[in-house]
Parts: C-alpha cells; sequence; structure tokens
C-alpha cells in the first residue's frame, strides 16, 4: 500500500500558511518528496487572493484593516477566500503517480471525491459539478465561492469548498477551503466592488454554505481533519505516516515567508523579491 505523509494540524499566520504550501510544493519539484496531505487553520482571520487577482480592484484593504483580517496573494490562481471559521488542506503530489494523470481536471475529480467521502461520514451528503457555472447576476464575483468551478463540491446547489491548483515540472499543490461557519456580511464587506450590501450578501447566502450548517456546530477541525483523512485513505487506497517538514522545507519557508509572502510587493502586486 502507498504510504503518503501527513502533517501535524496547527493554525499559523497568512504568512506563514502560504510560505510553508510553495516550500513543499518547490521541495517535491526539487527532491520528489513524497506525496504529502495537510490540514491546517489561521490563527488570525486573512483574506487570500489568487494570483491573478488584482488587489486594487477587488480588496478592499481598509475594510481588512479595521476588522483585523490579514491579506494575502495565493501562489495558486482562482479568486479570493476569506478564512476564518475553516479547515484548509493543502495536497503536493506527483502528475505521474497512477493516482491522478496529467490532466488538471482529474485532480480536482479525484481529490473532490476524497473530500466528499470525509463528509459523507458526518452526514454531508455532496454532489460535483461536472462542469463550471458563472456567478448568477449580481453575485460578487471576487469572491472564489460564488460558483463552483468543475469537479468542485454542492450541497443543495451551494458551493461547501473552494479549491485552487498551480502546477510544475510534474508536481501540483492543490489547496482548498472547508467552511465551519459563514458570515455573507464580512466578506462582502472586505471584497470588491461594493454595491448593495444586503444584496450582495444574499446572493452569497444562496451560492454558498458551511459545514456547521449542515452537519452542526458539534462537528469541529478535529472532527472534521479525521475524518477527511479517512476519506483521502479509503478513495486513493493509501496509508498516511505522520511526519514534519525536512530541514530543507523549512529553510525555504523561512525564505520565503521573508522574501515573498512577507513583501507588500508581492502581496498588493504580485512581484516578489526573489
Amino acid at each position: 500500500m502507498e504510504e503518503w505523509r501527513i502533517l501535524p494540524f496547527r493554525k499559523a499566520d497568512a504568512v506563514e500558511n502560504m510560505a510553508v504550501d510553495e516550500a513543499l510544493f518547490r521541495e517535491s519539484i526539487r527532491k520528489k518528496s513524497p506525496s504529502t496531505l495537510r490540514f491546517y487553520g489561521w490563527r488570525v482571520p486573512a483574506l487570500s487572493i489568487g494570483y491573478f487577482q488584482d488587489y486594487e480592484k477587488e480588496v478592499d484593504g481598509e475594510a481588512c484593516r479595521r476588522f483585523g483580517v490579514d491579506i494575502i496573494r495565493r501562489p495558486t490562481g482562482g479568486k479570493a477566500v476569506l478564512h476564518e471559521q475553516e479547515l484548509t488542506y493543502a495536497v503536493i503530489a506527483g502528475v505521474d503517480s497512477h493516482l491522478f494523470s496529467p490532466d488538471i481536471l482529474n485532480a480536482y475529480r479525484v481529490i473532490s471525491n476524497c473530500i466528499a467521502q470525509g463528509l459523507a461520514e458526518i452526514g454531508v451528503r455532496t454532489e460535483m459539478k461536472g462542469d463550471g457555472r458563472q456567478a448568477p447576476d449580481g453575485t460578487l464575483r471576487s469572491s472564489c465561492f460564488s460558483s463552483p468551478s468543475r469537479y468542485e463540491l454542492l450541497v443543495g446547489g451551494r458551493k461547501i469548498c473552494g479549491s485552487a491548483q498551480m502546477r510544475s515540472h510534474g508536481v501540483f499543490l492543490q489547496h482548498g477551503s472547508l467552511l465551519l461557519a459563514f458570515d455573507p456580511f464580512r466578506t462582502c464587506a472586505v471584497m470588491l466592488p461594493h454595491r448593495d450590501s444586503k444584496t450582495d450578501a444574499d446572493h452569497l447566502r444562496n451560492a454558498i454554505t458551511s459545514v456547521g450548517e449542515h452537519a452542526g456546530t458539534s462537528v469541529g477541525e478535529e472532527k472534521l481533519r479525521r475524518v477527511l483523512q479517512e476519506g483521502f485513505e479509503r478513495v486513493l487506497g493509501i496509508r498516511f505516516r505522520e511526519g514534519r517538514l525536512t530541514s530543507e522545507e523549512q529553510a525555504l519557508k523561512d525564505e520565503l515567508m521573508t522574501k515573498k509572502y512577507g513583501s507588500e510587493d508581492w502581496n498588493r502586486k504580485g512581484r516578489s523579491r526573489e
């Protein structure tokens, strides 16, 4: 049976969370490290924006400062996500694995199956959209959760998990968010453009749901981590061994925190000091 590394759950700030994900990805390219699954949380609320997003047009920096929300640019694409009451996952693996394929959508489909298996264990029945759909007119389009992409998960037609991926040199990183709770007004407040706050919030409420809404507030991070890990094991036919960052991954993480994710040039403009 194939063995994957799983890293211990921890909460960190936005700079460290993104630096760890990229360090795992880049070191896997360099050394062909073991496939890795990581679950993590956010010590301080943060708005992550996609690699290609326009900070000035889609982020309300003043509202983020007022609410104590950090801003971070992800290395992956997609739209903005407010990370607050959620569990975040990251998968780093080779595209040449027999479990995946060079097709980027195949990885989304396989990982969504793993997540769906885990959610089913806590009574959350999902459906997978084989095709994406446009956000309804008036929806806050800067939000990742406003409409599902292909092979993302819905409950009752509402998106419950948002994911993004990058790949290079035969390795992919996919990370995503499972909301434990969702506040549409707070989400609208930190993203642009602002229109009618109640209308925008209603649109998001109709497009987005959370684990807590369907499984109850008794399902917290620990239980959700456990059932999701079991979902990965069952779908992929693998077993996990707990591991730590290697010394090389740790060193690269520290460098990325300083030179990239801790830099305003990166987070506002997408330019790092590397």
